[in-house]
């Protein structure tokens, strides 16, 4: 019974005990909305301060070195697929209409309605971008200009720093995102609660289709994945022209940790030594590529985060514009990239997505208590697929050993310092 003892389980004990008891009840299960709304409003809180910091602490830590072709090549890679698969994400979403059995019954919030409704210019959204007063925008969780002045906090003090050498503003900043880490950690105590109560609701309010829906979002995940899968080891043969017969063979290990422990922090180690000792690729080409990836090449993050935008939106009923779609895509990439992370797991994600974008947050409850599987599928795409772009970086410069690839040839990787990659590890352990 000590798997009992891990929070994903927890969580995923409450939510069906959650929805079975809706599912008895009926409407009454309406009176424990309030302890799910109250667990929802404490991760709420703590976005704007946690994503504030985390931005000017990315961005401020900045030091400009990693730079150089393979830099160039790595990036142009990582935001490539990054962009496939956010725009995978909203077609495959827009076909299988994940969050669409979700109709509430309640009304949405009427601010929400009107926002979503909305359609603005080009030129009146790039301005809006921009807040007169960032504490009013603070005040109302309006999140794109919170991170415009974020980014522009982050730059200004990594200056100051260069002339000064002063890191003192840099060091209460990361120690704000520290606590803001720990507030959130104490409030996922209760999420098993939480959970409970809120697709108790949502289940006594929607009925069975609140199953078919969690169904259909982890569907729609899995099937992106996979095919993105597919494209990655396309784009890997027609460019480097190896067998990719062989793939599966040097993936195995990587993926079994990968899939058991949804942690890529946890199996950088084996994805450096496997990149090294059984694809070929030179150990400068991997360490920089899949140390980068670690925090920037999470594509199946990526994928997931513009499937849960999508899910909202169609489970209360909003038509997005094209703006609010290719906004999403560029928080959904930005949250990857490394530059916004939202440290602290993916209930903060999600309400940081539907804060950004006006949705609403009724269905946040289902996609925490299913996270676990999503997170499998994110993470099996994100290990993979730093593998597969350190193959593609390396295979410009011609820093993969092709005997080794095909099995004729031994070489070992360098020993791994994991106290050299702690942060970065930590990050990407946290954006899982």
């Amino acid at each position: 019974m000590k798997i009992m003892g891990h929070p994903a389980a927890q969580i995923g004990l409450a939510a069906v005990g959650g929805i079975v008891f809706g599912l008895v009840v009926g409407d009454w299960a309406a009176n424990l909305k309030f302890v799910g709304d109250l667990f929802i409003r404490l991760i709420q809180m703590s976005i704007v301060p946690l994503v504030m910091a985390s931005v000017i602490v990315a961005t401020g830590s900045m030091s400009g070195t990693g730079t150089g072709k393979i830099a160039l090549r790595t990036f142009k890679w990582m935001i490539g697929f990054s962009v496939v698969a956010a725009v995978l994400a909203w077609l495959l979403s827009s076909l299988i209409q994940p969050g669409a059995g979700m109709v509430f019954s309640q009304s949405l919030d009427p601010s929400l309605e009107e926002s979503a409704g909305e359609a603005l210019g080009w030129q009146d959204t790039l301005l809006n971008f921009v807040s007169t007063n960032i504490f009013s925008a603070m005040s109302t969780a309006t999140m794109v200009p919170i991170i415009v002045f974020s980014l522009l906090f982050g730059i200004a003090l990594r200056s100051h720093i260069n002339k000064t050498g002063d890191t003192g503003v840099l060091t209460f900043v990361d120690q704000i995102q520290q606590i803001v880490l720990t507030m959130i950690r104490l409030v996922m105590f209760i999420a098993p609660v939480g959970v409970f109560c809120l697709l108790a609701a949502l289940a006594g309010d929607v009925g069975v289709s609140v199953v078919s829906t969690a169904l259909s979002y982890l569907g729609t995940t899995l099937l992106g994945v996979l095919i993105l899968f597919v494209l990655f080891v396309v784009v890997v043969t027609i460019r480097t022209r190896l067998d990719p017969r062989k793939l599966p063979g040097k993936l195995t290990e990587q993926t079994a940790i990968a899939v058991t422990t949804t942690s890529s922090a946890v199996t950088f180690p084996t994805v450096l030594k496997n990149t090294v000792e059984k694809v070929g690729v030179s150990q400068k080409v991997a360490n920089f590529t899949l140390s980068i990836g670690l925090t920037m090449g999470s594509y199946g993050a990526v994928l997931n985060y513009m499937i849960v935008v999508m899910f909202l939106a169609q489970a209360g009923d909003i038509s997005l514009s094209f703006g609010q779609i290719a906004l999403g895509m560029g928080l959904a990439i930005l949250l990857n990239m490394g530059t916004i992370t939202v440290p602290g797991g993916f209930p903060v994600v999600a309400m940081f997505l539907a804060t950004s974008l006006d949705l609403p947050f009724e269905a946040v409850g289902l996609l925490i208590a299913v996270d676990w599987f999503a997170g499998i599928f994110r993470t099996f795409l994100n290990v993979n697929g730093d593998t597969f772009v350190a193959m593609l970086v390396a295979n410009a410069d011609d820093e993969i050993d092709r005997d080794v690839y095909n099995g004729t040839k031994t070489v070992v990787a360098e020993e791994i310092d994991l106290d050299e990659y702690r942060d970065v590890m930590a990050q990407a352990d946290r954006a899982d």
